[in-house]
């Protein structure tokens, strides 16, 4: 493959004055799914710093392709020429900021919007034009090519009282400018399906660009806009505070529901929609719907209110494909599915896992929930020992730690300050950490055993942050025997809704974070032993 990709794949250095007569000819284009440019003064101004210091500023990245994607018709504030639809066009994939910045810079009309700088000849830097009139040593970066203009500007520098050393300072301005080139290397002719990983791989860090992006742009055409569809789906979400979903992550729903696959290549393969709109609305109006089905057992049956609390994306994934091939699931089936997502969630299976893993799953779920035969519920993980429970450190990004929290949102938690019943689709509708509560305080713990790990999942409950802030840091031994007398014959009720022991079953009076970990574990073992069971 990468030997395949090398043998399309040119490099050049063109002069800035060429590459700017590209952009303004239209045959260099930025692609629809590009940031729109967002850099500011400062570092256009050092760019072009750089270039007079004969700094290196990197290279361009482009995709020379006959296929037409949606682009923007502006690069920066300027408007850029229609081509020929059988015009090749070289898109950016990498770069756009900078190429942005050396148009506007030095390939724009002088009074032209957009960025614009000087440069003083006297302090030796750029600066970005003001409105007013200009300073004899300023040099309007946008003469740099229009050669009437240097001269009249050369000319009329004679005349400063330091004309032999600034006319030096010009001269050197000039040449370097004039003679720098740009590293570009131009993929010619590769698929969208070759583009991907590339594109994928540069974008890795620093952006949010990804595949979805990439096959936005690739598949638009003034009948079919990809963008719409899934902004149509995030739109019927929104009233079940899912509609901030992925474009990736619809994308993979759409090939799981057409394709039974979230592997890239079948993800791709919906591009071939484009030339078939009807069939596409099809697939999105069916994808949606079972989307809604999944997002509705997601809030209802787990008390996931927020896409902040789902344990993986693949659980939303799988269960849109389960309910686009079943939409009215039998009691039977339910319990299956709840099998495999507590089960799932506790035992980590999808961490790290790529798309191919899951869309290896597709079958055995397909098996296991929809036909109700082949395989076994321990499959897709085992229970829990006490041991590991212990060690459960809570992390907003662990899916253990957010199946916790869903366990304790499934016992309907009572507020352990005074009994009333806490609001869970409000306290997981935005992850806050502030509504969970240490029950052995950070501070206490912090100040009275500076060693030991605060963070312990056993040492959550669900607890809204005024009511946190009432206990503070204050020792267990004191406030949860203090509530407890306030809490009455209600004590015992509320202790259980958050998974906690009785005042019975231990002395809270001797509190201490091991012994109370040690009373704890048990009833969150078989509460976790329950769901895995696929209990509702």
């Amino acid at each position: 493959m990468a030997a395949h990709v090398g043998s399309r794949l040119s490099t050049a250095t063109p002069y800035i004055k060429d590459l700017n007569t590209q952009v303004r000819k239209g045959e260099i284009k930025v692609p629809q799914f590009q940031r729109p440019f967002v850099w500011g003064v400062a570092q256009a101004l050092d760019l072009l710093d750089s270039v007079a210091n004969n700094y290196p500023i990197g290279s361009l990245l482009l995709w020379r392709t006959a296929d037409k994607l949606a682009t923007e018709r502006n690069i920066g504030e300027f408007k850029l020429p229609e081509t020929e639809d059988l015009t090749p066009t070289d898109y950016v994939l990498d770069g756009q900021q900078r190429m942005t910045v050396l148009y506007s810079a030095l390939g724009a009309e002088d009074e032209g919007i957009g960025f614009s700088a000087v440069y003083d000849l006297e302090a030796e830097k750029f600066l970005e034009e003001k409105p007013g009139e200009r300073p004899l040593h300023h040099f309007p970066m946008r003469w740099l090519y229009q050669t009437t203009k240097l001269l009249n500007f050369r000319t009329a520098l004679q005349s400063h009282k330091n004309a032999d050393l600034l006319q030096e300072r010009f001269d050197a301005l000039i040449e370097v400018f004039s003679g720098y080139q740009i590293p570009v290397v131009t993929l010619r002719d590769l698929t969208i399906e070759e583009v991907c990983p590339i594109f994928e791989r540069i974008n890795s860090s620093g952006t949010d660009l990804s595949t979805f992006d990439l096959m936005v742009a690739a598949t638009w055409s003034k009948g079919f806009d990809l963008n719409e569809k899934v902004e149509e789906i995030s739109y019927s979400l929104e009233p079940k505070n899912y509609g901030e979903i992925k474009g990736t992550t619809v994308l993979k729903c759409l090939s799981v529901v057409q394709y039974e696959s979230a592997n890239r290549e079948r993800v791709i393969a919906l591009r071939g929609f484009k030339g078939n709109p009807q069939m596409m609305d099809s697939l999105v109006d069916r994808t949606r719907k079972a989307l809604l089905r999944a997002v509705d057992q997601l809030a209802t049956d787990f008390k996931i209110h927020s896409l902040g609390f789902l344990p993986y994306e693949a659980h939303l994934v799988i269960l849109t494909y389960i309910y686009a091939n079943n939409p009215n699931l039998s009691a039977q089936a339910l319990r299956r599915v709840r099998q495999w997502f507590w089960r799932t969630s506790f035992s980590e299976r999808y961490r790290g896992a790529p798309d191919d893993f899951v869309t290896r799953d597709l079958q055995a779920i397909k098996n296991f929930v929809l036909e109700g035969e082949g395989g076994s519920e321990e499959m897709f993980g085992t229970g829990l020992s006490n041991a590991e429970i212990k060690k459960m450190v809570f992390r907003k990004n662990n899916s253990r730690s957010r199946a916790f929290i869903l366990t304790l949102a499934k016992n309907s938690p009572k507020n352990l300050t005074n009994g009333n019943t806490i609001d869970t689709s409000e306290a997981l509708s935005v992850y806050n950490r502030k509504q969970f509560h240490h029950i052995f305080p950070e501070a206490f713990l912090k100040r009275t055993a500076p060693g030991v790990e605060r963070s312990n999942l056993l040492n959550f409950c669900m607890l809204a942050a005024a009511d946190n802030n009432l206990i503070s840091d204050r020792d267990p031994k004191d406030y949860l025997p203090e509530l407890i007398g306030d809490l009455g014959l209600h004590a015992d009720d509320v202790l259980r809704s958050n998974l906690m022991p009785t005042a019975d079953e231990y002395d809270y009076t001797m509190a201490e974070l091991s012994t109370f970990f040690d009373a704890r574990v048990d009833i969150v073992r078989r509460e976790i032993l329950r769901l895995c069971t696929g209990a509702h």
